[in-house]
Parts: structure tokens; sequence; C-alpha cells
């Protein structure tokens, strides 16, 4: 067994001799007397024979100074993990560094060989290792966390060289049995082989995690550490990694019961931190390219953490509906860190209920924090686990009502953000409305803001609001109908298509009165969005497009104007004879209307997209073509035909040649209005039959086209 743990073969006993040896030459190192052993026979002096032959000098290598280096000592008074601290040089004493190096490895070797001796014992020899470790350590009279250091220092050494089998497992149960005692000072020992990553260190790391007695007592101290509470960034940096290699053995994550959620929390915070590059002064050297990676390494490490402890809980789901969601991506990005954390919580109250409750409690306190980074995430999470009735009851609804209001009124845009999101979870849950003369002035209030993120989460919080039983269609028609026709030509992609969406869903909710002819403010909201509806058909964004598809569908259904076949083919083909036959049907339906209509689109000639340019030039001309001589005006008529001459000389072809076609619509319009008067039969007729005028002509589009085929995954026809 004595070779297989050095590596090499020898002659002399193992056992009780040795381990006599051993302590009698710690004692005499230190000036004690020594006296014989209770363990065996008498041992030699410090200098004895058998002591040369069992211990080779190549037994502590990693001890041993090297020409141009000293080895360095611990500080006596050295009280933190931070691997610049431990690794601080000591005053120069070149006599008591080959006393200091004799002495860790004699003690490392003890360790090692105790270890052997008793690992057929299982639990058993593990208590008895940690009792013979303490004596030993005791004797020497020094500082105790300074020895463990010096011990785990001269494991790490010494597992690399060390055979697999018994010899490997006599060294991995020092340490745990080390760690049963003083897991402080062994985490503090480990940390600095953990940044930059150690192959031995790792190893030390899994094989903690895998003893069930001591694993839940180093994943506190790595939490402490992680927290910052014992030492700076970098040692935070260095528990991260730590946590990942524990975290990935199998059964290691059953020990975080009692703070899984504040492991859970402190593990995203620090991915804000360091997605936000909040370093203290000594951290720039943590980024130095001898540091083995670019920074993102450090972030990858910790996700890798943050899903172990995920999966290791049962939670796999909620890792999967990460990836799918991007949501790994979005924690790591300096941009995009809380839509991450609000796409977590939205998964664990999906898949992981089990947890919210504690995450909820621990969050309470942490919203308060003068650090952005905990504050600001924990507003995100406290935000996203609102979307769990069940978790969103702990407190009363008046004080998280008071709470996000109190958010509206912060200085930063996130945390106005956050509130408004808040808020939409809060009505979505309650299944019924309450508060509303408390909502609405704060969801309304932001539809004003610059920023889209505030803008978006106002009009879906809206959007949940008119989902619920019993929600005031009427009174947010009221005060949506001066509001709402800006948005749908804002140009923010993201508000566009979220104001279309907000409309559509009022549309529907409120589709019963307006078929019985009882929304008025809401059906004057329609046909005020009608224009801007029908050309964002045509949008460059997608979801705005869509989007306008959607609504305009309601609106078809809602007012039975029976042209849900052409607005498809409109919005999918671009077909002007499909767009021909909806504004005849609108100009009959609403004939005081057109000259609204035709205003409207006007407003659309100088669009920077080309597409609404020509679609606009388009829309007029068929308004125009179908429209009565009497319903407009000849300086609205002059305004059109001077806006589409300009238009005539587009760069872009496809517009140049719509706008000429529109423009002789408008002429003969024109022309019609200033014929001298008929009989009145004759005006009867005419009035009630097909416009005498030549039906316009318009090129396709040459515009991409929105086919059904492929939004399955569908082949384009051939």
């Amino acid at each position: 067994m004595a070779g297989g743990v050095w590596g090499r073969g020898r002659d002399g006993p193992v056992g009780s001799l040795t381990l006599t040896a051993l302590a009698e030459g710690i004692r005499a190192n230190q000036g004690q007397p020594v006296g014989p052993s209770s363990t065996g026979p008498q041992a030699e002096p410090p200098e004895l024979g058998p002591e040369a032959e069992i211990y080779p000098q190549t037994l502590t290598p990693a001890f041993e100074a090297q020409p141009g280096h000293e080895v360095v000592a611990p500080t006596a008074g050295s009280e933190n993990c931070s691997p610049h601290d431990a690794q601080e040089p000591a005053p120069e004493r070149p006599y008591q560094v080959s006393q200091y190096s004799w002495e860790e490895g004699a003690l490392a070797d003890l360790a090692l060989y105790t270890a052997a001796c008793l690992e057929e014992a299982g639990y058993a020899g593990t208590q008895a290792t940690a009792l013979t470790l303490s004596s030993a350590l005791e004797a020497r009279g020094q500082r105790l966390e300074d020895q463990v250091h010096g011990l785990v220092r001269g494991l790490l050494a010494q597992v690399p060289i060390l055979a697999e089998g018994r010899p490997r497992r006599a060294a991995l149960r020092v340490l745990s049995a080390l760690a049963l005692e003083h897991a402080q000072d062994v985490v503090c020992a480990l940390l600095p082989s953990s940044l930059p990553p150690d192959r031995a260190a790792a190893e030390l790391w899994r094989s903690l995690s895998r003893n069930q007695r001591v694993n839940g007592q180093v994943l506190v101290q790595l939490l402490w550490a992680l927290k910052g509470a014992a030492g700076p960034e970098p040692g935070a940096l260095a528990a991260t990694r730590a946590l990942g290699e524990m975290l990935a053995v199998s059964g290691c994550v059953g020990a975080t019961r009692g703070f899984y959620p504040h492991l859970l929390l402190a593990l995203v915070t620090q991915l804000h931190e360091l997605a936000q590059g909040v370093h203290s002064p000594d951290s720039p050297k943590v980024w130095e390219p001898f540091h083995r990676g670019p920074p993102h390494s450090h972030a990858s490490c910790t996700v890798e953490a943050l899903k172990a402890l995920l999966t290791g809980d049962g939670g796999r789901m909620v890792v999967t509906c990460m990836e799918q969601a991007g949501g790994w991506r979005r924690l790591v990005g300096a941009h995009t860190h809380l839509e991450g954390v609000l796409l977590l919580a939205s998964a664990m109250v999906a898949h992981a209920d089990h947890h919210l409750r504690g995450l909820f409690a621990d969050l309470l306190p942490r919203l308060r924090s003068s650090n952005d980074p905990q504050r600001l995430t924990a507003m995100a999470f406290f935000t996203g686990l609102l979307q769990s009735r069940p978790t969103a009851r702990l407190l009363r609804e008046e004080v998280i009502l008071e709470r996000l209001r109190t958010w509206q009124g912060d200085p930063e845009p996130t945390v106005r953000w956050l509130g408004l999101l808040g808020l939409g979870h809060l009505a979505m849950n309650r299944g019924k409305i309450r508060h509303v003369n408390t909502l609405l002035p704060v969801l309304l209030r932001a539809l004003g803001e610059g920023d889209a993120r505030l803008v978006g989460a106002a009009l879906g919080a809206l959007r949940k609001l008119l989902l619920q039983p019993g929600a005031p269609v009427r009174l947010l028609s009221s005060e949506l109908r001066p509001r709402l026709p800006p948005l749908l030509d804002d140009a923010r992609d993201s508000v566009r298509a979220s104001a279309v969406g907000l409309l559509g869903t009022l549309v529907r909710r409120g589709q019963r009165g307006l078929r019985l002819g009882l929304r008025g403010p809401l059906k004057k909201l329609v046909l005020q969005s009608l224009v801007p509806l029908l050309l964002r058909l045509h949008d460059s964004s997608r979801d705005a497009a869509e989007s306008s598809e959607w609504t305009l569908a309601r609106c078809d259904q809602a007012l039975r104007w029976g042209l849900l076949e052409e607005m498809v083919t409109v919005a999918h083909y671009d077909s002007p004879e499909a767009l021909s036959r909806v504004c005849h049907r609108l100009v009959q339906r609403y004939p005081s209307h057109v000259k609204h209509f035709l205003s409207q689109t006007q407003g659309y000639l100088r669009s920077p997209q080309d597409t609404l340019r020509r679609a606009a030039t388009v829309l007029i001309g068929f308004l125009v073509y179908h429209a009565s001589p009497r319903g407009v005006s000849q300086d609205l008529l002059d305004s059109l035909f001077q806006d589409l001459g300009q238009l005539q000389g587009d760069p872009e072809s496809a517009v140049s040649a719509a706008a000429h076609v529109s423009a002789q619509q408008v002429a003969l319009l024109a022309r019609a209005q200033v014929r001298p008067r008929r009989s009145s039969l004759l005006r009867f007729i005419r009035h009630h039959s097909y416009p005498t005028r030549p039906h316009p002509l318009y090129d396709d589009s040459p515009f991409l086209r929105r086919s059904l085929a492929g939004r399955w995954s569908c082949p384009e026809p051939r």
C-alpha cells in the first residue's frame, strides 16, 4: 500500500511505527520533549535513519524551495478567503522556510497514511481520521487556521501524483475529514486554486460534493464567499467556479435544502454584476490573458452552476424553457439581463413552483438594497413571481399595488418598466377587476413615455386588463381614443405592433356592443384607425403587419363588413382587385368619412418606407375612384394631385408608376365636379350606378408578399 500511495515501492514498514515517527518528528521540530508514544515503539530523533528510508526527499516536491523562488508561508493574521490575500508574501526568513516546508510535507504525509490505514472502516474511519488530524494539528501549537491551509495546500500538491484507487481515495478522505471539523478553513484554502481553474482543486471540490456529511457545510461557506462576505470580487468568482464543480455532482443539490432560494438569487445576482462590469479595485487582474479565457468564461461558469442547481432539484423543464426562449443568452447580456431574470421567473412559476414561496420571502429585503445589481435583480424576480397567484397572496394586494405605484416615481426607467410589468401581472391574476381607478391613470400616463419598454409594458398591462371579466370597455375606449392612434404610427416597431394588438383586443371585448350600436366611442376609434390598419398590412415589421391583419379581422367580425377574405388577400398577396372591393364597401358604409380617409392616407405619401408609400398611393386611387364627386372637396383634390405629382419623380419605380395612375383618378374626379348640372333623374341614375370613370389599373407590387406558405414550414408553391 505504501508504494501505491507514493507512486514508488518502499521497503520500510507502514503502520504505527510510521505514524509515531511523524508525530515525534513534529514535536521535536517545535522544541517539545520527545517521549515514548502510546501508539507504538519509541521513535528515533528527527534525523533518524528509518525516517530517511521511509520518507524520500521527493515526497513533498511542492514545498521545496526552487532556485530563485521562495516558499511562502501564510500570514498568521489572515482571515480572508481571497486568492490575493492567501498568496500575500511574508517577511523574508530563510531559516524558517525550510522548517515550514518540512513540517507541511510531513503533516500531509501523516494525513495520507492515517487515512490509508483507516480507509476500510467507512464513516468510522473518516471520524477517526478527523480525530487523528485534530490531535496532530493541536500538538503543533500554531494557529489552527494556518495549519489547515498548509495541509490543504499539501494535498493539492500531492493529489495529482497519486495513483488511482486506494491512494487517491485516502487523500480525498483526508479532505472530507478535515472539512467535517473545519469547513470554513478548508474552503478558504481551496478557493485560491479555483481562479484560474485548477484540475486538482476541481477534483477536491467534487470529492467534497460527494460526501453528504460535509457538502452542505461547504456549500454554505461558498455561498457566503459568493455574496462577498468573505472577500472581494475575485473570491466571489472563485466561489462561483467551485459551486459549478460541486453542483454538477449528482445528488449534491439536495444539500442546499434550507438555503436553495438564497443560493439561486446569489448566482443570478452574480450574473448581473458580471454583465454590468461591476469591479472592485483589484478586479481588473481577473481579466488578464493568463487567467485562461475571456471575461465571459466567468459568466458561462455561473450559468452552468445555475443550470446544475435547477436540474439537480428537478427543474429540468426550467432549463429547457430558458434554452428555447433564449433566456440564458439574455441573462449574461449587459442590456438584457433583467429580461432573462423575468424569463427565469416565468419558467419557475410554470415548472418549479415548490420554491416560489422561499424565493418571494428572500426577495423582499433585497428590494431596498443599496446595491443596484442586487436590487434590480430582486425587483425583476419580484415582478415575475407575481404571475403566480398563490405566491402573490403572500402579501396583501394593497401592499403590492402601493409598492408598484411607488416604483413609477423612480427616476430610473428600468424601475418604472418593472413596475408596469408587475401591474400587468397583478391585473391578470386577480380574476376580477379591482382598483381600476388606481391602475388606469398609471398605465395611461405611461403611454406617453419615451422609452419603448415602458410604452410596451403599459400596452401589455392594458391588454391583460381587458381580458378580465367585467373589463371597463367603454371607459377604455374613451380614454384610448386620443392616445392610441398616434401609437399606431410610432417609429418603434414593437410599440406599433403592441398598439395595434391592443386595439384588436378592445374590439373583440366590445364586439357585442358594436353590433348593437351601443359602442359609440369604440366605433369612432375603429373608424379613426381604419386607414393605418389597412396600410400597416404592408409594414416592414412582420409583427406589426400580422397584428394589423388580426385586428382588421376582429373589426370585420364585429362590424359585419364581410371583407375578411379580401383583407387576407390584400395582406398576403397585395391584390389590387381585393383592395378595390374593400374601398368600395367602406365608401358605401361610411360615405361621410371618405374625406377623413383620404386625408389620413395622404400623410403616408411621405413615409420613409417604400412599401407604405406605394400602398398609400394605391389606396388613394381606389378611394377616389369609388367616391362621389360631392363627397370630396376641391381643396383636398388639389392637395392630393400636388402630392401625387411629386411622387411621380420618386426614385422607386413602383411608387412613381402608382402615383401616375392615382393622379389621373384625382384629375377625373375633379373634372366630374365641374360638369354642368343635369336633370334630377339623370343625377339619381348617376348617383346609384357604377362610376363612369375608367377603373384604375396598377402593376403588380414588386415588394415581397407575405404568403401563407412557409408559416407552418410548408414549401412555397411552384
